[in-house]
């Protein structure tokens, strides 16, 4: 069974689903014109003055009014299932980010339910001062559950009446404003008033009146058609209010003096015609109306969490979710007991905020990301989404930077919660087009820098036949990468493309899905080839992108004698593309234990200028949890007393400027004592040993071959390694024209010879 069916389920034949007017204008524009119009827009002329009062309605609407395009944009770009708010962000942002923002978005839905019913029962002193406010409030819930559990189409219909008694009561102040049945007015509106409460604070207290918004957009799932209800539905309550915004505050400085606004929250009843009789009707309806509002979508929210699992699923139903709204009904009324409210009123409004500022980071990101999918029929440029989000957030720390960042914190909370749980959903997201947009952007910046020895980073090729027989050979990779450079793991699969008895794309998946497990940050990746040494080379030269294309090749020694051969041969043609070598030869590692330095011991020869990068490969191990506190030494072996003193000279020199922390002990190879041995007899303790290897002859890999065989014969883990970057002797120079450490590079060697007189006689492979 698909659990999310429900998704673009209909709540009933679509000839019952709710059109533009009732299912998204009417609930939307009654929740903007709500009580602060009627018992605190009086207030905030009376404090600021008329000019500073429309400058904050122009603010206040001005992020009500992109972020009703911003969510006209996703909604004309796909259809938007149950949850509103919570399928916009899940369905762009992820599951995780969704329900971090959706389960807070539901409670304040809930609780709004039980504010909005308080603020019914307080404004009921008006003409009842003895009424006891948390039973009237216990009531209203129980009203407003009723009318909601008829039918989101019934609770609408009646509240077509609320929305007459708001636009008479409206009228009666516009013609007791014009007419003189108010107080003397002042003598000129525009006045300037002695302020008595800051700017922003007086923008705290009216911002809350346009953030009506999200009520339609709650009933997306209601809707016949959501493309074209929740745009257009949603721009005409927005420009209505903020209309109606622009006038109420002119018809009260122009009848009442601002300390009449300031001290009378019921100025409204003295202005209009009629005054309490046309007034209070419309504002407890307003009220009222508000609560019917967040009791139908709150259920809805809760309804869409259920169906993706994050909430009990005898709460996803493809009906009316009349389980939700039993259990939103039951919490609005322990919320009752709370008693004073006003804190929890404040977070409510940080909630919404982050909601609306998350709507707008939605859209900003589908704009910048350039994905050829969005393609939405109402079209905005991504910067005045972008300026709606930071504008939400803003106003966040204006209104009370305590709620706003406790309200943060809360969804980072239930973010990094569930994100740790993974749930796998068969939708994209925006995350994605983000994450290629700015790939790109930096991969176009990236090609026009040149590459130095500076910049090097190790990105690995690593080759194997079966990653899960290969895992040490990988976590080597992984910690030579140190997580500064890109892993890949390739299997390479000798034969015929289409006479391979599995899916490649099946199998990568497999190979990731071992990586994760192992906890190796490495890409995975399949190829079929003709031969191996072949597809050594081609996947070598097609790995990477635009910049950071693979430079080291690694491989594991091979159990077939003849296949050493062929790994060598590719050496020279690596060379070619600038590509480095590894060969490993694994051995069990000694467990870590306290007390105990693991031991890292570098080779260092000089003939085939492999020191830098053998140092580099020791330094980046050693930057690994596991290898934190290794030991590092450089060995060489030197002729003569003074072929050693000079190697000691050099590198004294050589490692502090570096900034590497390593031991150096050089040594004069004894008479009749091989170089084998030499290594043998100092490396036999050691951990891992890395040894240059050179880069053999045109038909003399059989040679080399055998002598790799019998240096690696008894010795621990050990790494050959042969530089072929391009910055070959440079990885470790600090100066242009200045060899490491400031010295200078003999001649004989060239600008970038960075070891040691000290040759390994023999002719061994070894560097």
């Amino acid at each position: 069974m698909n659990p999310f069916r429900y998704l673009h389920a209909s709540s009933g034949a679509d000839g019952r689903k709710l059109g533009t007017f009732l299912g998204v204008f009417t609930p939307t524009i009654l929740t903007i014109l709500g009580v602060i119009m009627y018992l605190r827009f009086g207030w905030v002329v009376g404090n600021v003055g008329l000019g500073k009062t429309l400058l904050i309605v122009l603010l206040a609407n001005g992020i009500t009014l992109i972020t009703a395009l911003s969510l006209s944009a996703v909604a004309t770009n796909t259809r938007v299932g149950v949850g509103g708010a919570y399928y916009i962000i899940s369905r762009s942002l992820g599951l995780e980010i969704g329900a971090a923002i959706g389960l807070p978005l539901f409670l304040c839905q809930v609780v709004s339910v039980t504010l909005y019913s308080y603020g019914f029962a307080e404004s009921l002193r008006i003409l009842w001062p003895g009424i006891p406010v948390p039973f009237v409030a216990f009531l209203v819930i129980l009203a407003v559950g009723w009318l909601a559990s008829r039918g989101v189409g019934f609770a609408l219909r009646a509240q077509l009446p609320v929305m007459a008694l708001i636009a008479l009561s409206l009228l009666a102040l516009i013609l007791g404003v014009l007419f003189g049945t108010a107080p003397e007015a002042p003598p000129a509106p525009l006045q300037s008033v002695a302020e008595t409460v800051g700017f922003w604070t007086v923008f705290a207290v009216f911002f809350p009146a346009v953030t009506g918004i999200m009520a339609g957009l709650s009933l997306s799932g209601d809707l016949r058609d959501s493309k074209t209800s929740i745009p257009l539905g949603t721009l005409a309550a927005v420009c209505t209010g903020f209309a109606i915004y622009l006038l109420v505050p002119i018809l009260l400085a122009a009848g009442a003096d601002p300390v009449s606004l300031r001290e009378d929250s019921l100025i409204w009843t003295k202005l209009a015609v009629l005054g309490p009789w046309l007034v209070l009707p419309g504002l407890w309806g307003a009220i009222f109306s508000s609560a019917v509002g967040s009791a139908l979508a709150g259920p809805r929210t809760l309804q869409a969490l259920a169906m993706d699992r994050l909430a009990p699923r005898w709460l996803a139903s493809s009906d009316e979710p009349r389980g939700a709204l039993a259990l939103t009904i039951g919490i609005a009324l322990t919320a009752v007991l709370l008693g004073d409210l006003n804190t929890v009123a404040l977070v409510v409004t940080m909630f919404f905020l982050t909601v609306y500022g998350t709507i707008n980071l939605v859209a900003a990101l589908e704009g910048l990301s350039g994905n050829p999918s969005w393609r939405p029929r109402v079209r905005i440029h991504w910067g005045v989404p972008l300026t709606g989000a930071v504008a939400c957030f803003a106003a966040m720390l204006l209104i009370h930077a305590t709620a706003g960042i406790i309200a943060i914190i809360i969804e980072l909370a239930l973010w990094i919660f569930l994100a740790r749980r993974e749930r796998k959903a068969d939708w994209g997201d925006v995350r994605r087009d983000v994450y290629e947009a700015l790939i790109r952007w930096a991969l176009i910046r990236l090609s026009r820098r040149p590459m130095t020895a500076r910049n090097w980073r190790p990105h690995l090729l690593v080759f194997v036949g079966r990653v899960e027989r290969r895992l040490d050979l990988v976590r080597f990779g992984n910690w030579f990468s140190a997580n500064r450079g890109v892993l890949t793991v390739c299997e390479l699969v000798p034969g015929e493309l289409l006479d391979i008895d599995f899916e490649p794309p099946r199998r990568q998946k497999e190979m990731e899905a071992v990586l994760r497990r192992e906890g190796l940050v490495a890409f995975g990746q399949v190829s079929v080839v003709e031969s191996v040494e072949r597809g050594i080379l081609a996947v070598a030269q097609a790995n990477g992108i635009a910049g950071i294309e693979s430079n080291t090749v690694l491989l594991g020694w091979p159990d077939d004698p003849q296949r050493l051969v062929y790994f060598l041969r590719v050496i020279r043609k690596l060379r070619r593309l600038n590509q480095s070598f590894i060969l490993a030869k694994l051995k069990p590692l000694a467990p870590g234990r306290e007390g105990r330095r693991r031991t890292v011991d570098v080779w260092w020869g000089g003939l085939q200028q492999n020191g830098d990068l053998m140092l580099l490969l020791a330094y980046l191990l050693t930057r690994n949890p596991e290898w934190r506190g290794a030991r590092i030494r450089i060995l060489s072996l030197a002729s003569n007393p003074l072929a050693k003193e000079q190697t000691e000279r050099i590198l004294c020199r050589l490692i502090p400027e570096i900034r590497i922390e390593a031991d150096i002990d050089v040594k004069i190879k004894e008479e009749g004592y091989s170089v084998h041995k030499a290594i043998h007899a100092e490396s036999a303790k050691a951990d891992v040993v890395i040894l240059g290897l050179g880069t053999p002859v045109a038909g003399d890999e059989e040679r080399h071959a055998q002598r790799l065989r019998e240096l690696a014969e008894g010795l621990p883990t050990c790494f050959f390694v042969n530089n072929g970057s391009l910055f070959i002797g440079e990885l470790v120079t600090t100066t242009e024209g200045v060899g490491a450490a400031g010295v200078a590079a003999p001649a004989s060697r060239g600008p970038g010879w960075s070891g040691t007189t000290g040759a390994h006689p023999n002719g061994t492979a070894v560097d």
